[in-house]
């Protein structure tokens, strides 16, 4: 397993739609075990393939708090089936790619989700709470969005002027 550099806002990798994925070989094991191993080390809750470098439509989410057991989950081409249109939650969301910037965004707080698990065998959970809101997230990824796209233009605007600045500070630093 190896930890994998996470892209960065605005590269303009995190904006390109992910394919689906068609072999589930050995390297798309490795590349699983890789996504858990940066995820854990960054840390983080999720994390979409594309969001490493690799633009194919897999995510992987672990809600496991401090101290609790590591509960890791794979979703290989998920598409969602339901959403809860009408019942919508507003959660606190932040994303590795836009490091330290949060902002609530409100979404369905249900949404039933089809997907192949890590062997290739068909699923389909519904999900609620912060998974609901999670795999959302994540799933916008494999679309090209980030958590940000769904906030105004200024507040957008703002997040991604402060991680500019972050990161000219951190070049300037090393």
């Amino acid at each position: 397993m190896a930890i994998r550099p996470i892209l960065v806002a605005p590269d303009p990798r995190l904006k390109q739609k992910s394919k689906p994925v068609e072999v589930f070989d050995d390297a798309l094991q490795r590349l699983i075990d890789d996504m858990f191993e940066t995820m854990y080390e960054a840390p983080g809750i999720g994390l979409a393939a594309v969001q490493v470098g690799a633009p194919i439509r897999l995510l992987v989410i672990d809600l496991a708090r401090e101290g609790e057991e590591k509960a890791p989950r794979v979703f290989i081409n998920p598409t969602v089936t339901w959403t809860s249109a009408d019942e919508l939650s507003t959660y606190e969301e932040g994303c590795l790619s836009v490091p330290e910037q949060y902002a609530e965004v409100v979404r369905p707080a249900r949404v039933r989700v089809a997907y192949r698990d890590r062997t290739g065998e068909a699923q389909e959970d519904e999900m609620d709470g912060l998974l609901a809101t999670c795999i959302q997230h994540e799933m916008d990824h494999l679309e090209g969005v980030l958590f940000v796209d769904h906030l105004s233009f200024a507040k957008r605007s703002m997040l991604l002027r402060k991680v500019a600045k972050a990161r000219k500070l951190a070049k300037a630093g090393a």
